[in-house]
């Protein structure tokens, strides 16, 4: 990567996004632009801010995208509020699809040259049989509404990379761990903290992770690498961690002891529906490998931080 790397990050106040820009900010590329929905004047960014509003297929870019060489579009609509109206396919369309494809076409128009998208592992599919993970050359199968939507703006991106010669690369992460992480990781990390006995001490399942700045690397990787033109990589830490073993290095990141309780995963699940708790249970005793041989290979990259590392990272850096 060069300091004279012109590059647009969208979603700047995401979880990604605000990584991605700390992480050029103090590469030095001074040259970075950030898109935001709308600025919040006491909240503190890492680069030159352009507010461009609801992202849809009606956003208008053009400032934005004003002598930007690189697009890095880490901005999505990644959950549905309970009680939005609408149905939840639609609001994904509107922002993953519509939103992104609007973004992709003008900056195709106004010369960008490559066009990083951060997509999900949901794309490839919910689970994996043990042993075998997925690759990025799989055939795809989303199960709901947003790896749905993932998908079929990666299609269209596609689609223009060969009408519009833009360079157009794609990243499947699976869950994203570091400093500020919500969601279900965030609410393990607070039964843990808590001390609560979890029926978690003999889950031998595995599933690939990928701490937030092993992705971010993955991702200034591809902002100049000619190899990954118009390629799919799957992201990941590069080892794989069973349930049991996940809860315990959380454990061990925060200094608190591990209370996990021996219970059979037969026994987990005939609880689980009887809780109506099947689809929750059914993440934490399955498994979903990530194979990232690919982005190996063909970038020679590797995930700078172990495991172990980003678990710590996660309380140290916060």
């Amino acid at each position: 990567m060069t300091k004279h790397t012109r590059v647009l990050v969208t979603g700047v106040t995401g979880f990604v996004g605000g990584a991605i820009a700390r992480s050029l900010a103090k590469l030095g590329v001074i040259d970075c632009v950030g898109s935001v929905r709308m600025i919040e004047p006491a909240k503190k960014y890492f680069c030159r801010l352009v507010e461009v509003g609801e992202l849809d297929q009606l956003t208008d870019w053009s400032s934005a995208l004003n002598g930007r060489q690189v697009v890095i579009h880490a901005a999505a609509r990644t959950h549905i509020m309970k009680g939005r109206g609408g149905k939840p396919q639609a609001e994904y369309h509107k922002v993953n699809v519509d939103g992104t494809l609007n973004l992709a076409r003008q900056a195709a128009s106004a010369g960008v040259k490559r066009f990083i998208f951060i997509s999900s592992i949901k794309v490839n599919g919910e689970q994996t049989s043990l042993g075998k993970p997925f690759t990025a050359d799989d055939m795809p199968a989303p199960e709901d509404a947003y790896g749905m939507s993932k998908l079929e703006a990666e299609q269209g991106l596609q689609a223009l990379a060969i009408q519009t010669g833009m360079e157009v690369v794609i990243i499947r992460p699976p869950l994203v761990y570091g400093p500020g992480v919500k969601g279900n990781f965030a609410s393990m990390v607070r039964l843990v903290k808590k001390g609560v006995p979890l029926p978690l001490g003999s889950v031998n399942n595995q599933r690939t992770l990928v701490a937030l700045d092993n992705l971010v690397d993955l991702i200034l990787t591809c902002i100049n690498h000619p190899a990954a033109a118009n390629q799919v990589f799957l992201a990941g830490d590069g080892q794989d961690l069973s349930t049991t073993e996940l809860l315990s290095g959380v454990a061990k990141a925060i200094g608190k002891p591990s209370r996990l309780v021996p219970v059979p995963a037969g026994l987990l699940m005939t609880g689980a529906k009887l809780l109506n708790k099947k689809s929750v249970v059914q993440r934490l005793l399955g498994s979903l490998q990530v194979d990232i041989t690919k982005a190996r290979e063909i970038l020679g990259w590797n995930p700078p931080i172990s495991v172990n590392e980003g678990l710590k990272r996660c309380f140290t850096d916060a």
